[in-house]
């Protein structure tokens, strides 16, 4: 009997420690791990890695990218989010006046830091008005967690930070009880395998910081092989892609009809 060739986790370079430890995981699983899109050609193949070469090479090599809706958090319910929240131009907020915090939508605008800004004329003048952000009330969280979760439920997860600053640690009680909260009422609205950041406020409370996709996604304290559940779901065959997550699609990237980009 003719042995199956293995299906590829392939990795953009340089590989980070969250590559580092998936790619264990996998290997352990039996997958090829790759870096060179040339080995993964013709194959099967699941992607962790940044936003840009997955946009070169998601068409070639059949991916189905899965990220979450650019206005995703414009749409939590306040209770949840416990601050104004609205998806404009870069040029509007570069109007605005007052103290705001102003981040792109998703990963892919990496010329465009998240940031608190006195007004909007300290923005960049460099990129085009049109470019989509997030503006939002300043708040400030205590602790920050990120919880990797498949089919509306958390997988795993992990504290990264502690008043803005790395402090990587396992997830406690309240923050698996609050993103079960926030999931119960917002995952139909989500990919089925996605990053989703939450975070104790000042105040004791608990708010929803973003969601992102998981194929782009540090794990810090998070179990690697369950982080590598929630991956090879979010990044993987075009054709392996559930109906559900079809409008989670990254861009045009890998839909049906859509022209390749160029390598």
């Amino acid at each position: 009997m003719e042995a199956r060739t293995p299906p590829v986790l392939l990795l953009s370079a340089p590989r980070t420690s969250t590559a580092e430890l998936i790619a264990q995981a996998a290997a352990w699983r039996g997958y090829d791990v790759a870096d060179r899109a040339a080995r993964a050609t013709g194959r099967r193949v699941h992607w962790y890695g940044g936003p840009l070469a997955a946009a070169r090479l998601a068409g070639p090599l059949g991916l189905g990218l899965l990220e979450p809706a650019d206005d995703w958090l414009t749409h939590v319910p306040r209770s949840l989010l416990r601050r104004c929240v609205r998806l404009t131009t870069l040029a509007e907020a570069r109007e605005l006046r007052g103290r705001v915090f102003v981040k792109p939508p998703s990963a892919k605008i990496d010329l465009l830091p998240a940031a608190v800004h006195d007004d909007g004329t300290s923005l960049p003048g460099g990129l085009d008005g049109s470019t989509p952000v997030l503006v939002s009330g300043v708040v400030e969280f205590t602790a920050e967690y990120r919880l990797f979760v498949l089919d509306g439920e958390v997988v795993t997860g992990s504290r990264y930070a502690v008043y803005g600053r790395l402090d990587p640690a396992p997830l406690d009680a309240e923050s698996r009880a609050f993103g079960r909260a926030v999931l119960d009422a917002t995952a139909a609205a989500l990919p089925s395998a996605v990053c989703l950041d939450i975070g104790r406020l000042a105040d004791g409370g608990w708010a929803v910081v973003e969601a992102n996709m998981a194929w782009f996604a540090q794990c810090y304290a998070a179990e690697p092989d369950r982080v590598l559940d929630v991956v090879l779901r979010a990044a993987g065959p075009i054709d392996a892609v559930a109906e559900r997550d079809r409008s989670y699609l990254s861009g045009s990237v890998g839909r049906p009809g859509s022209a390749p980009p160029a390598m």
